[in-house]
């Protein structure tokens, strides 16, 4: 015969696994937040190292870009194509960093366009540097020329100096010369004379002398006779000569064929009545140049 006072058992177990299971649930989920607020930290720690790191790299890079800028302000040139498209690189480079764009995307368009830019720069200096030692090759060249030119300048002075000088000497080398030049007074039978009132002629002789380099040919001798007071003595008013671009009178002259040797030679003057008492002086003139002279004296008695 059943007992029927026996109970139901009782879920006694169930009931102290409830508590534990929820003890444990809220374990895990404290850990779990933990751990998320752990790798929260974590990642904003490294967002903000990574946000550092970006902004000191981009410091970094644009720092390298005003150096750039500065660069090509130093960068001197006299080729105008050459300066333009060193300004044109330049505002680029100040365009760059004037860039309104979030930090990840100015560090990769500065990454990107710095490496070119370093390059063209390279190419720049080294166009330059070509450009500047050719000018220093071309202002040395320039330097030697104009100092060639200069001496050769200075050589054709002195050559020309010497030249005139020689031309001078020649000159007054080839100059024909008088000598032994002799003045008398004649009467009317060719006598000397030098009673005033007896005078007919004048005639004054004298020596051509010897020249080798004068030229040869025919060539006439002036003479004057200047009287006490002055006066040139002269048989005719068209009796003139150039001397020294000056037009002189003369009293008397004569024709001469002259062949580089020694020739003698006279020339006449007739008393025409302007003899006077005194001391006269004589002059012979030829091809512009005086070649002799004399004096003579005439008394009254």
């Amino acid at each position: 015969m059943a007992d029927t006072n026996l109970t139901p058992p009782v879920e006694q177990p169930k009931k102290k696994n409830a508590p534990i299971a929820m003890i444990f649930t809220t374990v895990i989920l404290a850990a779990a937040l933990i751990f998320l607020v752990v790798m929260y930290f974590d990642q904003k720690n490294k967002m903000v190292d990574m946000e550092t790191t970006l902004t000191q790299e981009k410091d970094s890079l644009a720092n390298e870009l005003r150096l750039m800028a500065h660069g090509y302000d130093t960068l001197k040139t006299d080729n105008d194509t050459l300066m333009a498209d060193l300004q044109r690189q330049k505002d680029k480079i100040v365009k760059l960093l004037s860039l309104n764009a979030s930090l990840v995307k100015t560090v990769r368009t500065y990454k990107s366009e710095i490496g070119t830019m370093r390059e063209i720069m390279k190419g720049y200096i080294v166009q330059i540097d070509s450009l500047n030692t050719l000018n220093k090759q071309l202002t040395a060249e320039n330097t030697n020329i104009k100092q060639q030119m200069s001496e050769v300048q200075s050589t054709n002075v002195e050559l020309t100096k010497a030249k005139e000088e020689l031309t001078s000497k020649v000159t007054v080398a080839s100059v024909i010369q008088a000598k032994d030049i002799t003045a008398v007074t004649l009467n009317k039978k060719n006598k000397e004379i030098s009673r005033l009132a007896a005078i007919s002629k004048l005639k004054i002789c004298f020596t051509l002398r010897e020249n080798p380099i004068a030229a040869p040919g025919e060539k006439e001798v002036f003479m004057r006779v200047i009287r006490p007071d002055s006066l040139v003595i002269t048989t005719s008013a068209d009796n003139l000569f150039e001397y020294n671009g000056n037009k002189l009178v003369y009293s008397a002259s004569r024709l001469v064929d002259y062949m580089n040797q020694d020739i003698e030679m006279c020339i006449f003057l007739d008393n025409t009545g302007d003899f006077v008492v005194g001391t006269y002086n004589v002059e012979l003139y030829l091809e512009n140049n005086i070649i002799g002279r004399t004096t003579f004296t005439l008394a009254k008695r």
